[in-house]
Parts: C-alpha cells; structure tokens; sequence
C-alpha cells in the first residue's frame, strides 16, 4: 500500500507514463517505443497542466475580483480538483481505490459486460472521493468500500456507452474515457438532445465551430473569441485596460495552445492503442476493446474550449441567482471542458445547445455541491486535509456537484439496499448493451453471408 501510494503520490504525469510503458511491454511492443510512447503521453500531460494553469492563474484572479465587486455573499469554497483528488486518496478508502479499480475491471472484462479497459488508474480519485464521502455521511468504512466498488462499476458502463460518440466525433478509435466527471454527463446530454431536437428556434441551428467562424468570419476564429471573453471578463473584474488586454491575449493563447498539447497525447498514445487493437484481434477474434483514458484529450477541441469559456461567467452568474445555492465556484471554473466534453460529441459540435446543456449541468450541479458540502468538509477534515484560510464549508464543482456524487449519496440513506439497486442497475445496463451488440454482430454476419 505505501508503495502504491508513493506512485499515486507522483501524479497522473508520473503515473501515466508508467502505466503506459508497462502496457506497452505487455502487448509486446518493443521497449523503444514503449519508452517513446510512455513520456510521450507524461509530456502531453504536462502540457495541458500548463495550459490549464495558465488559465487556472488568469481567470482565477478575474473571477474573484468579479465576484467582490458584485458583492456575492457565498459561504462555500470550491477548493478544486488537485484538492478533491488529495482528500479522496487521503481517506481511509482512498489506498483501496485503485485494487478495487483494477479487480472489477479484471471480473468484468473476464464475464463480457465490459468493453472498456481502463488504464487511467489515477482518476480512479473519482470512485475513492465517494467511497470517502459516504463513509462520512454513514460512520461506515464497508459502506465507503462497497460505494468505491459500485462507482467504478457505473463509470465503466458510462465509458462503453460514450465510446461510439468518442469515435464518431473527435475520431479515437478503440479509445473512451473512464473519467468520473465526464461521463455522468452523458445521462443529462442524450435527453437533452432529444429535447433540442424539437425545439423551435433551436432543433435547425447550426452552432458548430466552423458554422459561427463562416458566419463570423474573423470574429468567430477560437482564438478572437477566447480574446473576446477575456476582455468581457477582465471589465466585469473592474480590471485596468492594461490588465484587461494582458487576460484577452492569455484567454487566446489557452485557445490556440490546448488542441496543440492534446495532440501531443494522441501522439504518445497512437502505437499503444494500436498494440492494443492488434493483440485483441489476434488472441480473441470478434472481440472489440476500448482503451479507458483521461478525458483531457477531448479538452482541446474548439468546440469545447469554446463552449468552456462562454460558461466561466454563466456559472458564477448561476451560482448568484439560483435560491439555496451557497458554493462559490473558483478551483473549478478551468475544469469546465472535463464536464461538457462528453455533451458535445452528442450535440455535434453545436456551442448553443453544449452551453444549455452546461447551464443546466452546473445549474443543478451547484445545489449538489451546496447539499453535500458538509460531507464534502468532514471528509477532507478526516483524510487531514487543512481548510483555506478562514473557510468553514468546501465543496468543488469537480467531483462535489456531479451527477453521480448525488446517486450515491442519496442512495446511502437507503443503505446496502440503495447501494445495491444502483449496482443492480448498472449491471443490468451493461448486460443490455452486451446484448445489443451481440444482436448487432449477428444482423452483420447474415449481411455478409447473404
């Protein structure tokens, strides 16, 4: 366990890496490329941290300054995800997450109701914060444990649904993404879509990227429009021209810098997924798998960085008007793409119906984040987490105010029982969507031997 946490200790940049050269080695590819592949990836991941960072340090600042000068009263910090991730591996169910993760991945995969193969073992944060915050809510460490279990579970029932929409639009074959704040959302954006679909004024709109820059023409180019915000935002903070100017240029770098260090991910992760297809079709014909990643490598694309942006000041205009809200966003107002990047495959690109979608998901998502803050605060106190300075109640937009965060808590009043049913029915989705393809694989062989 120390060691394992030593290596969870290092980070996704560390521990990716790694992951990646010994998977590499596994599917016999050679050592060379293994090595390549593994820093490869570690690099691109400290070139989106960068990026991030650089908007994280920007807007941070801006947004605190819009918020005094607005004189929102908002008793509740979101401490962001570095914090959150730090409380979930912190608490007593945190070491466990990972051989948790590992195992049910393993079972599934072995009885077929799994595609996915998650080596994105680092983000399994996401299934130990709600062990962690049910143990809090129940004084149970079983109930936190088997919470960890469930959660892991749902996320790879959400990573085998989503993969065909990662394939179809941002074009990663055999790729999904196993990131717990991402994938809920798949839940919110199908429905919607439906809904969007019959709405007049907004079913025959075409919003994508390349629709709003033909019709804009230079106005609507990524990185003029990341200028435009940071302007807008840098005059709501109350900032001086100077400064103003200084967060329009930096919002535009953060547009035009983040696709280029996602490609240097794919670029890493390219033979491995490759390796990784070949093994599959040699040893089990018929057999499909996907490899479970990050979602930072869908952060990149215009259409999210776009839509990302434009929502910074929605939500903490949200987080004002909405009755019974008490969270401030601030750590998570960067981590925005993480929560629309899966929305926006299903919406084809549309920037209007992602942005919708996105209001209503941090809409209510700022209530759940509200709602669970006290939970939220006592985990971090028992992982011996140290509140900010003169902060009484936490919470985070990532992984405080997701989708799944709410089942599980609420579940947990219900007990074993209210555990077990979200289990339950998770299994049963994975063995519907089993089924589905197997009747999907059938129809094909009578096509081709017709």
């Amino acid at each position: 366990m120390s060691i394992l946490q030593y290596i969870v200790d290092m980070g996704p940049t560390v521990m990716l890496p790694i992951i990646i050269f010994l998977f590499g080695i596994l599917l016999r590819t050679k050592v060379s490329t293994s090595i390549r592949a593994g820093l490869t990836v570690g690099i691109g991941f400290v070139g989106v941290n960068l990026v991030i960072g650089l908007l994280m340090d920007s807007l941070g600042p801006a947004s605190k300054d819009m918020v005094n000068r607005l004189g929102m009263d908002l008793s509740v910090i979101d401490v962001g995800w570095p914090a959150t991730a730090a409380i979930a591996f912190g608490s007593s169910v945190g070491a466990l997450a990972i051989p948790i993760g590992i195992a049910v991945n393993i079972i599934l995969l072995l009885i077929g109701l799994t595609k996915t193969l998650n080596i994105d073992l680092w983000n399994l944060w996401h299934s130990a914060f709600t062990g962690a915050l049910v143990t809090a809510i129940t004084g149970s460490y079983i109930m936190g444990i088997t919470t960890t279990v469930v959660h892991t579970i749902v996320i790879l029932v959400l990573s085998d649904m989503s993969a065909k929409y990662v394939k179809n639009y941002y074009g990663y074959d055999s790729l999904t993404f196993t990131h717990g704040t991402s994938t809920p959302y798949l839940l919110l954006a199908l429905p919607l879509e439906k809904l969007f679909n019959v709405l007049p004024g907004i079913k025959n709109l075409k919003a994508d990227p390349d629709t709003i820059q033909k019709r804009m023409g230079v106005l609507g180019e990524s990185t003029v429009l990341g200028f435009i915000l940071g302007v807008a935002i840098g005059a709501l903070a109350g900032w001086n021209l100077q400064e103003i100017l200084q967060l329009g240029v930096k919002m535009a770098a953060v547009m035009l810098l983040l696709p280029r260090v996602v490609a240097i991910l794919m670029e890493g992760l390219a033979p491995i997924s490759e390796a990784a297809s070949e093994f599959v079709k040699k040893r089990f014909p018929g057999r499909e798998l996907y490899i479970g990643l990050d979602s930072a490598l869908a952060v990149g694309h215009p259409a999210v960085i776009a839509s990302s942006l434009l929502l910074i000041p929605i939500a903490l205009g949200l987080a004002v008007l909405i009755p019974g809200n008490k969270v401030l966003p601030f750590g998570d107002l960067v981590t925005i793409p993480f929560i629309i990047c899966l929305m926006v495959p299903i919406f084809r690109g549309n920037v209007v119906r992602t942005i919708l979608a996105g209001s209503i998901a941090i809409g209510f998502g700022l209530l759940i984040a509200t709602y669970v803050s006290p939970f939220f605060t006592e985990a971090a106190i028992n992982a011996g987490f140290n509140l900010p300075a003169g902060a009484t109640a936490i919470s985070s937009l990532v992984d405080g105010a997701v989708p799944t965060t709410a089942i599980f808590v609420f579940a947990s009043k219900f007990g074993y029982i209210g555990l077990g049913l979200v289990g339950f029915i998770a299994l049963t989705a994975a063995y519907v969507l089993k089924k589905k393809d197997m009747q999907i694989d059938k129809n094909e062989n009578k096509d081709l031997s017709a």
